[in-house]
């Protein structure tokens, strides 16, 4: 019955360790955020060629205001109220 204790108690200490959430800020760069635009593929010359028409060509991001320090992120975008 002891050992069953300590069991509980482990398993109990091992949840509680994993259980608290992380502080997540929205100024901290995430890993799309960090991508660089890489050359394109070749492919070798005993293959057909790579069709241009094919690829998916990635737009400049559109500037953003600043936000202020330590404001809140924005998980959903703010509600909009329709008709008065």
């Amino acid at each position: 019955m002891a050992w069953m204790r300590l069991v509980l108690i482990l398993t109990a200490g091992i949840i509680a360790a994993c259980g608290g959430q992380a502080e997540l800020t929205c100024d901290e760069l995430r890993a799309y955020q960090l991508a660089v635009a890489a050359k394109r593929v070749q492919a070798p010359e005993d293959l057909d060629a790579l069709d241009p028409l094919r690829e998916m060509p990635l737009p400049e991001a559109s500037p953003r205001s600043t936000r202020p320090p330590g404001s809140p992120c924005i998980d959903m975008p703010p509600k909009v109220n329709i008709g008065g």
